[in-house]
């Protein structure tokens, strides 16, 4: 298991220096996350001199995470772009030379890809994600770079059984998970009980997961539950059955520090680290 963070970066590849690198080591990291703002419009020797100068800095590409339109669109057009747009990306993740690309599933609401739709999760929704995952996969495979898909509880991909089936129908090798259990807290239930929703996600999904993000989850004292994110270390998540679960399915994976302002990115890892050492692991190189 090895040691990153998806932040402490410039906002866009062509910004990368050594110093980047620098700051990434020096706050106990070995590999980041490197956003591609638009694959369509991507310059080759832009990302191949990023992915350069982070590797001679000791700092490995983990994801390219990029920007494109919803692929579950009800739009043919606009869900036509967002395949496009996904397979440039695996191209960009070629240049960077990065071990995965990261894949959001979308939404239909407008209001952005992380966001609730009644219709999400219904069979049309599901079948235009299985369609859109099928051309872009075709496209990892052609750069040899997976595909590492997310969940969300808001998404069409709610639950791990959703995300084994998602997988499952695409059928493609290169077609893997991200994992990120916090992200499929949806309800008191599961936040009072992480172990068990951990336990589950790597039961179904464990032999798909090729990455993961880690963050943490609290909630409000009041009338109706609101569940937010907080400082990892300072919520309810069991980490170190994340991490020990995350090490057996993936033990040269990239533990992705994220959704933190670069100021709170190294309390974060000091509670990240204290984890790993109450799960008896060590981090790799």
């Amino acid at each position: 298991m090895r040691s990153g963070v998806v932040g402490l970066m410039p906002r866009h590849p062509r910004e990368v220096t050594p110093e980047t690198a620098r700051r990434l080591r020096e706050n106990g990291f070995t590999g980041v996350t490197v956003i591609v703002p638009d694959p369509l419009e991507a310059k080759r020797e832009e990302y191949e001199r990023a992915g350069a100068i982070l590797r001679d800095g000791g700092i490995a590409v983990a994801q390219a995470n990029p920007r494109y339109e919803i692929i579950v669109h009800p739009d043919e057009d606009k869900r036509a772009l967002g395949i496009r747009g996904l397979q440039a990306a695996c191209q960009c993740a070629a240049w960077l030379q990065a071990g995965t690309t990261y894949v959001r599933p979308g939404s239909l609401n407008p209001s952005g890809p992380w966001t609730p739709h009644p219709e999400n999760t219904s069979l049309k929704t599901l079948m235009r994600l299985v369609d859109s995952l099928r051309q872009a996969a075709r496209a990892a495979e052609d750069v040899g770079i997976p595909l590492a898909i997310e969940a969300g509880g808001v998404s069409p991909l709610d639950t791990p059984e959703r995300v084994r089936d998602v997988i499952e129908a695409v059928g493609s090798p290169a077609l893997r998970f991200n994992a990120d259990p916090v992200n499929l807290v949806r309800s008191l239930d599961d936040m009072y009980n992480t172990t068990s929703l951990i336990n589950r996600l790597f039961d179904l999904c464990g032999r798909y997961v090729v990455c993961a993000h880690t963050k943490d989850v609290t909630y409000e004292s009041a009338l109706y539950p609101r569940i937010h994110e907080c400082l990892l270390g300072e919520g309810v998540c069991d980490h170190v059955t994340y991490l020990r679960r995350f090490e057996e399915a993936c033990p040269d994976g990239f533990m992705l520090i994220e959704h933190l302002p670069d100021e709170k990115v190294p309390a974060a890892k000091r509670n990240l680290d204290r984890f790993v050492e109450q799960a008896r692991l060590a981090w790799k190189e």
